[in-house]
């Protein structure tokens, strides 16, 4: 049986790990950087950066998808799905899709007028996904990332 619940602060250990899984799936395990504790900060301290929710098969975390409020100048408030992660070896039974339903939820609940996020090129089992549910694929646009020295040394500049 299925459960999709709100993460809390006590499973900040937890959401580390679907993280650091989901990263191992998209071959990047090394470019996980963020602690247990500043999980525990910026999801669910003074100021919360992010929502989480997770899926529980049988009362076993399988998945979560991780989102955030944000704005866009053209469409108004939206939210920004960042991760949206099942185990591989409970794939195929929904979970994905209900995840997602319960961020489109709280999308409208909030007056989002939608959703945004990204796929790896190669993650076909996922793209598939999200034509099936009536996505738009915005092929033009392109992901850019300022971090490290170069944020760093833009900030140096300025006034």
């Amino acid at each position: 049986m299925l459960t999709i619940r709100a993460a809390t602060i006590a499973d900040a250990a937890l959401l580390r790990r679907l993280i650091w899984e989901l990263a191992d799936y998209e071959k990047a395990p090394d470019q996980v950087r963020t602690t247990e504790a500043e999980i525990a900060r910026d999801g669910f301290g003074a100021n919360p950066q992010f929502r989480a929710v997770i899926a529980e098969w049988q009362g076993q975390a399988v998945g979560y998808a991780l989102f955030f409020r944000f704005y866009s100048t053209w469409r108004g408030a939206g939210l920004f799905l960042e991760d949206l992660f099942v185990r591989p070896d409970f794939r195929g039974r929904g979970i994905g899709k209900a995840l997602f339903a319960r961020v489109a939820r709280a999308a409208e609940q909030e007056n989002c007028a939608f959703i945004r996020w990204e796929v790896l090129n190669w993650n076909q089992p996922a793209i598939a996904l999200y034509k099936a549910l009536g996505a738009d694929f915005l092929d033009d646009w392109r992901t850019v990332l300022l971090a490290g020295d170069g944020l760093r040394k833009l900030a140096e500049k300025a006034s």
